[in-house]
């Protein structure tokens, strides 16, 4: 439905509003009493809400309860106080208008020319582990009322939803009053803040109705803002940025410690090393190059650095590839990770902390980019994919903490189940294919990597390059494949390279051909049932 349209001659030129009422209600109550104690000075009136008045009352200035104002309380636990006339007149009523003025004074409202809000805090609640009624009562009703209502009224209003902005408003209180253009910019910020708002509360519905195994969204929108304009895309003619999403808690979030800027390429990888090194439980470094593992390994059993051993497992599989590698550690990177890197150039490490003299040694390295991940840095529980005229959306491929527990539902189709080591390296080769190129062969010994065949379009060529890398130590090794092998032939290259132990989906109808190619070398082999593709 259409608004009311008026007469233009009827609307009287407005620039600078001298601000003589304010409202003002903040969850986010940062720098609060300077600006209290700036409206305060310049004799403005103070409107407000909740704890935002007590906080500024118990400072010593003066403050008039919105239950003044509306002559109703404040009710059902806080729900209702601001959804009224007598409040929302005082946002909406365009004083460029006569008529608008006159309505005012019949019904004995007055207007306000400053609105401070700011939402509760919704995105903070979910993140912090809440659910249910818990998040439910963080969704704001009234104070998007409020910004919207101000914000469409920018004319008259000015709508103040950060304190990033309390310096600038406080120097127009001083100078007289707010511009035009300096409202106009706050409600765009206003309008801004909202819609990224009600995208969290919505994407929140949409995971709440995921996690419940229902179907996928009917609509789905996905909102982001610009984090930084990059120097060029994959290749220096394309043009590229990165935009955090609302309510994100991943590689865009990360805080860079050091080191030149990052570059397209450089998020890709380093999203793809928590990739592999977070889907291992145990301390883990992952070593990334054009989006495929080179290394991937666990710490040592008893070393006295985990993740230092880690990383030094995982560099021996490539050190080739590893050259201007991007790394990740699942555990805080130590003194004596960093003096491993000393001589071996890197792109990106991300890690969720280091230790302080990790972080000087790397100051000697000053292209070295160092990232620290967010402390609520999780995997994300879905992966969407551009494609052109629409995205993919599904879910995440994600394997339990302990992929232990999935042991026991593969079938032994040939030879004898290994020893507690060897399954639990055979474990380690299966969930690090995961995070390889399809099609991707691993061989791991000791649950570290000896040697991968990524990307190829035939499953014997992976295993060629698998084998081809690992050389020497193929023999003795595991070996995973992320899908089935639909010939006798990928397994033979591996069975001739001594590989002892194979694991794979299973499902070719060959798999027969397959199983009697590894009984008659004395191979043993799991199916597991399930693949894990990697386009």
């Amino acid at each position: 439905m259409a608004g009311p349209s008026h007469d233009p001659s009827l609307y009287r030129e407005r620039d600078v509003v001298p601000i003589r009422r304010a409202l003002v209600s903040v969850s986010d109550k940062t720098n609060l009493l300077e600006l209290a104690e700036a409206l305060a000075g310049a004799g403005v009136e103070i409107v407000s809400t909740g704890s935002t008045a007590a906080t500024i009352r118990d400072a010593g200035f003066a403050v008039t309860d919105v239950a003044a104002v509306t002559g109703f309380p404040e009710s059902l636990d806080g729900r209702v106080k601001t959804l009224h006339p007598g409040v929302h007149a005082g946002l909406l009523a365009d004083r460029r208008l006569e008529d608008h003025e006159r309505q005012l004074e019949q019904l004995g409202i007055k207007p306000f020319e400053l609105v401070v809000v700011n939402l509760y805090p919704f995105v903070e609640t979910v993140a912090s582990g809440a659910a249910g009624d818990d998040v439910v009562e963080q969704i704001d009703i009234g104070g998007p009322a409020m910004v919207r209502a101000s914000a469409k009224n920018f004319a008259n209003v000015a709508i103040v939803v950060s304190p990033e902005s309390y310096p600038a408003v406080i120097a127009s209180i001083d100078a007289g009053g707010t511009s035009l253009s300096q409202r106009r910019d706050l409600a765009a910020r206003a309008f801004a803040h909202t819609a990224a708002y009600d995208r969290a509360v919505a994407e929140w519905f949409s995971e709440e109705t995921l996690a419940s195994e229902e179907t996928l969204p009917q609509h789905l929108t996905i909102k982001a803002e610009r984090l930084e304009t990059l120097r060029y895309g994959e290749n220096s003619h394309q043009r590229a940025a990165i935009y955090t999403r609302i309510g994100g808690h991943g590689i865009a979030q990360a805080t860079q410690l050091q080191g030149k800027e990052m570059s397209y390429n450089n998020y890709v990888d380093a999203d793809a090393a928590l990739r592999a090194a977070y889907d291992l439980v145990k301390p883990a470094v992952a070593i990334i190059k054009h989006a495929n593992p080179c290394g991937i390994a666990v710490a040592a059993p008893q070393a006295l650095d985990p993740i230092a051993s880690a990383h030094l497992r995982a560099h021996e599989c490539d050190p080739v590839s590893a050259f201007g590698g991007v790394i990740a550690a699942n555990r805080t990177v130590t003194l004596k990770m960093a003096e491993n890197l000393r001589d071996i150039f890197t792109e990106v490490i991300v890690a969720p902390d280091f230790e302080p003299e990790a972080l000087q040694l790397f100051r000697l390295k000053k292209n070295l980019r160092v990232l620290k991940l967010p402390a609520d840095w999780q995997q994300e529980r879905m992966d969407v994919r551009l494609v052109s005229g629409g995205l993919l959306l599904q879910d995440a491929d994600r394997f339990p903490a302990e992929i232990e527990s999935l042991v026991d539902s593969w079938q032994l189709v040939t030879g004898e189940r290994p020893a507690d080591d060897q399954l639990a390296n055979l474990s380690f080769a299966w969930k690090t294919c995961r995070a390889v190129k399809s099609n991707a062969i691993v061989l791991a010994k000791a649950s570290a990597t000896v040697g991968i065949g990524m990307g190829q379009v035939n499953r014997v060529d992976s295993c060629r390059l698998a084998v081809e890398r690992a050389g020497e130590r193929a023999a003795g090794s595991v070996a995973a494949s992320d899908a089935f092998f639909p010939f006798a032939d990928g397994p033979q290259v591996l069975i001739d390279a001594g590989i002892t132990t194979i694991i794979q989906p299973g499902g070719s109808v060959r798999d027969q051909e397959v199983i009697d190619a590894a009984q008659a070398a004395g191979v043993t082999m799991y199916f597991t049932g399930e693949r894990h593709f990697f386009h």
